[in-house]
């Protein structure tokens, strides 16, 4: 077992039963760290204490806010998925807005010079391609060659109770996909960090000062429903549970609804009916400008109302197995499919026509040796 010696997690497990707390509402464990300091934000529009933005409250806490380092669909969460985002001014505090996402995924030391303190409060929905932990690994690893303090405010994993996909080999490493940890991980974005640091996943991982501020009550496996969409495609709880089954389909010629009021819940197309309900989709500048099949009627499959948990291979095969009996091409982007895979694997074996047993049996030596490798790192049961 790795030694945490260097990590400062404030642990809770004398607090008795009470509703789950995440970190940011717990200022006590953090604002002492805070006094005297510079400080930087990687922050979205999740970043809530109560409802009040984070930034907002650690201001009116005469904490010295320098500056905010916006990620994927930016500041406030209204930036279309990929959508390059671009300096700025926050029009409400004043403070400048320094882009990570886009040319510069890992911030500068220019970037961060005069800050002594980054905080990262993001929430995540724990899929390996959901890119606010890539996002948190170059801010941590810029953090450790600077040799700022880093300070992970935890929340909720909405798919914690799952482990499951393959493992990402490192040959098919990406923005989408950066550890060696499978599809679905079972991790919060502060157990990821502990993990990243004690594995020597960034440059200088020993010099890193990292914090963790646990949730409070919180246990990996309980329902946790989100009071703010974590993605302009993420509206609701239905889409993030489909979220790990549905997201593969974007390197296929299928369509899981971006451009309709129903992102991430529905699949279809239009030459290959994948079953009999039918949407279009169209340009929704916030969220999908351009979305696949624009202004197709397509027809497909409504999830909305479904069961499905996880990561559901089914959906997958039964969509490449229709589309390998009309004759059209399936995987329109194949090396988009290995990066978020994770793997050429899982491609070569849906091509190859193996069952679904099979490609799961073939993961699950992997699998069994993450769940090994990351308890050193778990803070909840």
């Amino acid at each position: 077992m790795r030694k945490l010696m260097m990590f400062m997690v404030a642990a809770l497990w004398w607090i008795p039963a009470q509703a789950t707390v995440v970190a940011a509402d717990r200022p006590a464990e953090y604002l002492p760290l805070l006094a005297d300091k510079n400080v930087a934000l990687v922050v979205n529009q999740t970043s809530r204490v109560g409802d009040q933005h984070l930034v907002d409250f650690l201001l009116e806490n005469d904490v010295n806010v320098v500056k905010v380092l916006a990620p994927e669909h930016g500041f406030r969460g209204d930036a279309g998925a990929g959508e390059t985002i671009s300096d700025a001014v926050d029009t409400r505090t004043g403070l400048p807005i320094l882009s990570i996402y886009g040319k510069t995924k890992k911030p500068s030391a220019e970037m961060l010079a005069g800050v002594d303190t980054i905080i990262f409060d993001i929430q995540d929905v724990g899929a390996r391609f959901y890119t606010y932990i890539s996002t948190m690994h170059y801010v941590m690893e810029a953090a450790a060659e600077q040799g700022l303090a880093m300070i992970v405010l935890d929340r909720p994993n909405p798919n914690g109770a799952y482990v499951d996909g393959p493992v990402l080999d490192l040959e098919f490493q990406s923005f989408v996909g950066m550890h060696e940890i499978p599809l679905l991980h079972g991790m919060t974005v502060g157990e990821l960090a502990l993990m990243i640091k004690g594995e020597g996943w960034i440059k200088a991982a020993d010099e890193l000062a990292l914090t963790v501020v646990p949730v409070s009550d919180y246990q990996r496996d309980e329902a946790y429903a989100l009071p703010i969409a974590p993605s302009p495609n993420l509206p609701n709880a239905q889409a993030i549970q489909l979220y790990p089954s549905l997201c593969l389909f974007e390197a296929t010629a299928v369509s899981i609804g971006r451009g309709t009021e129903f992102p991430f819940q529905v699949m279809g197309h239009d030459e290959v009916p994948l079953g009999e309900f039918s949407f279009t989709p169209r340009s929704l500048p916030q969220s999908a400008p351009t979305p696949k099949l624009q202004d197709q009627q397509l027809y497909g499959v409504d999830l909305r109302k479904s069961e499905v948990r996880g990561f559901d291979l089914s959906l997958l095969l039964e969509a490449h197995q229709a589309f390998k009996e009309a004759g059209v091409t399936f995987f329109t982007a194949p090396d988009f499919m290995d990066k978020l895979s994770g793997t050429d694997k899982l491609r070569k074996a849906i091509e190859a026509g193996q069952s679904e047993a099979e490609i799961r049996a073939s993961w699950q030596p992997a699998l069994t040796q993450f769940k090994q490798r990351r308890a050193p790192y778990l803070l909840y049961p």
